[in-house]
C-alpha cells in the first residue's frame, strides 16, 4: 500500500511522523502499522504502535486494521520486554478525552515496567532527545 494513498490529517503529529515529515525513532513499520519510541516515554523503552491511516480511536478504526495493530503490538511488547529487560508490559490504549487520549490518532501504548519502579505522573514526564530514543530502538529492535 502506498503512504500517499492513506487518509491522513494535517494537523495530527502521528500522521506527521507516518509520512516522514516529523523525527522519530521507529523501530517496526509495515504497510500498515508504524512503532516508535514516545518522545515522553513513562519508561526507558516505551513505545507507541500506531495505525498508519489516521483513525481518532477505536469507534472509528476498521476491525481488521484494528487487528493489524493489536498484533504488532504484540510483537513489539516482547521485542521492549527483552530489549528492556523489563520484568513486565503496560499495554494501554486510550480513546476519547475523558480517557485521557492526547493524540487523537489510534495508538497503542507499550510501557516496560520493572519491579519497583514508581509510576509517573504525567506531569513529571520529560522530553528525550532523538540521540537517546535512537540508542534505546536499537535495543530493542535487535529484537523484533
Amino acid at each position: 500500500m502506498c503512504v500517499s494513498c492513506l487518509k491522513f490529517d494535517d494537523g495530527c503529529i502521528f500522521c506527521k511522523i507516518v509520512q516522514k515529515q516529523a523525527p522519530s525513532s521507529i523501530i517496526y513499520e509495515d504497510d500498515f502499522v508504524m512503532a516508535f519510541l514516545d518522545i515522553r516515554p513513562a519508561s526507558e523503552g516505551h513505545v507507541l504502535v500506531v495505525s498508519k491511516e489516521h483513525y481518532e480511536g477505536i469507534f472509528d478504526v476498521p476491525s481488521e486494521l484494528l487487528g493489524k495493530v493489536h498484533q504488532v503490538a504484540k510483537t513489539v511488547a516482547l521485542a521492549v520486554k527483552q530489549g528492556m529487560n523489563a520484568d513486565g508490559i503496560c499495554v494501554l490504549q486510550q480513546n476519547g478525552k475523558a480517557a485521557n487520549q492526547e493524540v487523537f490518532h489510534l495508538h497503542v501504548h507499550i510501557i516496560p515496567r520493572h519491579y519497583g519502579q514508581k509510576t509517573k505522573m504525567h506531569q513529571e514526564l520529560q522530553t528525550i532527545a532523538y540521540e537517546q530514543l535512537n540508542l534505546t530502538a536499537n535495543k530493542i529492535k535487535t529484537y523484533l
